[in-house]
């Protein structure tokens, strides 16, 4: 049981889960700075010099703070929008790297063509090189 527990856990997809969870983990900190200390006081600023996380709804004993939230989902935008934008990244040399594989292909192809067509012809005309 042990071995087979080392195997699943030093198999590749589990240590680059592993690495992509720290990577996000560290990413997610980022962001929420980017939110809290950049953003977030630019946007309180243009609307008045509202402060987003001091927001609440004071309902009997208890704090209903909406503005944690909004902020909450301003830090989802932008994590969501900056992961798209990688992803998108990625994508594009993906395919860069696919049309050059289709073409080199293609060129394989067509000069092993064009050997077999002057092959077939010296066949008819009865002439070898």
């Amino acid at each position: 049981m042990l071995n087979e527990f080392k195997k699943f856990a030093l198999k590749g997809n589990v240590l680059d889960l592993a690495v992509g969870v720290i990577i996000g983990a560290a990413f997610g900190k980022i962001v929420s700075s980017l939110v809290n200390d950049v953003i977030m006081p630019l946007v309180g600023l243009l609307l008045g010099g509202v402060n987003f996380s001091s927001l609440a709804l004071k309902l009997g004993e208890e704090k209903l703070k909406y503005g944690a939230f909004i902020q909450t989902i301003v830090d989802f935008l932008i994590v969501s929008f900056s992961i798209f934008l990688f992803i998108r990244l990625i994508n594009r040399f993906k395919r860069k790297e696919e049309k050059k594989e289709e073409v080199l292909k293609s060129d394989k192809k067509e000069e092993l063509l064009m050997e077999i067509r002057d092959l077939l012809r010296q066949r008819e005309t009865g002439t070898d090189k």
